[in-house]
């Protein structure tokens, strides 16, 4: 009420967290189990940008390709290294897996940069999710691969035999934390950034700092833009490296 009262006096009032509200996309009512929301018009165009990038960059290869050839190539080439270097041939296999994740998620973040967006990779709900399908099919593949001998990631062989016991509690610790680690990072670092810009857009207002404002938000969205691709990257490699633990456990 305070906070109110001090806006209308002319106060300064702002809430950066608003923009990450959950809202229905037609309405106003309570959000429900099936309520069509900001975050599903959001991950749906994500979708869409992510079939009209592959589809339309692959439906009439050329030789001299064009732009959106190119960069469909790009994205798949860059992805296809990445997994067959971190996991070698056996991991190629999963390949489809890691290159969906990376492009669902470089294009939510890209998309969350534009003007009125939702950036729906701000959210741990989503995140928790897809760091919870890594978890759960690296670690139902690694014992299907090799049985009880995947337990054998949790064994530190090369370290002094009495330290063992104890490195091998901080494995499995440390394992278990994975999908919480996974999906914090991208959302945290998600949520942050926005939050920032936001800060700094609603003192772009006052006459006085507005140049400040303004110089402070370029270089943050800037930033942004890097943190964007480096977090969907952060992620897959990350799924690389649990891909790896699952396929060579004694490694």
């Amino acid at each position: 009420m305070a906070d109110d009262a001090h806006a209308e006096e002319g106060g300064l009032a702002f809430h950066p967290m608003d923009q990450f509200i959950v809202k229905p996309l037609f309405g106003d009512g309570q959000v429900g189990a099936f309520t069509i929301t900001n975050v599903t018009f959001w991950m749906a165009l994500t979708i869409l940008c992510i079939a009209a990038l592959l589809v339309l960059g692959t439906r009439g290869r050329a030789l001299v390709p064009t732009r959106i050839q190119s960069i469909a190539e790009l994205a798949y080439g860059f992805i296809y290294k990445m997994v067959e270097d971190v996991t070698g041939k056996d991991g190629l296999k999963y390949f489809p897996y890691i290159m969906t994740l990376f492009m669902f998620i470089v294009f939510s973040n890209f998309l969350g940069l534009l003007p009125l967006a939702f950036t729906t990779t701000s959210h741990i709900a989503v995140t928790a999710v897809m760091a919870m399908a890594v978890f759960l099919a690296v670690t139902i593949l690694g014992f299907v691969k090799n049985g009880a001998g995947f337990l054998g990631v949790f064994w530190i062989s090369s370290a002094p035999l009495v330290l063992r016991p104890v490195l091998a509690i901080i494995e499995v610790i440390s394992y278990f934390v994975r999908p919480v680690s996974h999906s914090i990072r991208l959302a945290g670092n998600m949520m942050a950034g926005h939050a920032v810009i936001k800060v700094f857009a609603t003192f772009a207002g006052i006459l006085w700092i507005a140049p400040v404002s303004i110089l402070a938000i370029t270089a943050i969205y800037a930033l942004e833009v890097l943190v964007a691709f480096i977090q969907a990257y952060v992620f897959a490699i990350l799924t690389c490296v649990y891909l790896k633990d699952a396929l060579h456990p004694h490694h």
